[in-house]
């Protein structure tokens, strides 16, 4: 076993952990949003974030969500869910987590017959993956994110957002902009996540509105 800790988050790595292991620790967490699991074909992390990671990750949340509805595109937040496939002996459990336009749509129906998300019965995976890396991961978490079938994963360092687009399942690739909200380049979602942790939240919103329309068409 491995313990790696830090100011920024804490990490446990348990190796040769077995998928029934992964699953009871699941189930004795309960309702409890820590720590999250993170689980690849037997090796098992335990992270428990810090108050600045979560911070950010509200940030780009809530970035996520305005700048959807200034572009009238529906979203829909699954937060830190639990997705895991036993055939893949592979799971997660994101910072944030985002589905869009249709799936947004048949997300929230399957949620509200079923009562959760099973991707072991077909359940589509999350569109976007938000995940908040201050110190370096013990798990490569891209892997398991490829193999589940996360179109996109937002990653920030603490100090800038890179957005990682998947093109097979491989792996992925840094893109310049996001493939679900045009208006989300690199360069301007690093600069509103800098601003949402400084500015007041009502001028905030209205810097990232005028990042998608422009102050011009903003209303008096």
């Amino acid at each position: 076993m491995e313990v790696v800790k830090s100011p920024a988050e804490q990490r446990m790595l348990l190796e040769n952990a077995s998928w029934g292991t992964y699953e009871r620790l699941i189930a004795e967490r309960e309702e409890r949003r820590t720590p999250r699991f993170f689980y690849d074909r037997g090796v098992l992390e335990l992270m428990s974030p810090s108050s600045e990671h979560d911070r950010i990750s509200r940030i780009i949340a809530a970035l996520i969500e305005l700048l959807a509805e200034e572009t009238g595109l529906d979203v829909d937040n699954a937060g830190s869910t639990t997705f895991k496939r036993e055939d893949l002996e592979r799971g997660f459990e994101p910072d944030e987590c985002f589905y869009f336009s249709d799936n947004a749509g048949r997300i929230r129906e399957l949620v509200r017959d079923k009562g959760n998300v099973d991707l072991d019965a077909g359940d589509p995976p999350p569109d976007l993956v938000v995940e908040v890396d201050i110190t370096n991961p013990s798990l490569n978490k891209l892997p398991i994110y490829a193999s589940l079938g996360v179109s996109e994963v937002w990653r920030h360092d603490g100090e800038r957002l890179v957005i990682l687009r998947l093109r097979d399942s491989e792996g992925y690739t840094e893109a310049a902009e996001s493939g679900f909200l045009p208006a989300a380049t690199t360069e301007t979602l690093t600069r509103l996540v800098l601003s949402g942790l400084t500015l007041d939240r009502r001028t905030w919103r209205e810097e990232v509105r005028d990042s998608v329309s422009g102050p011009e068409n903003r209303p008096d």
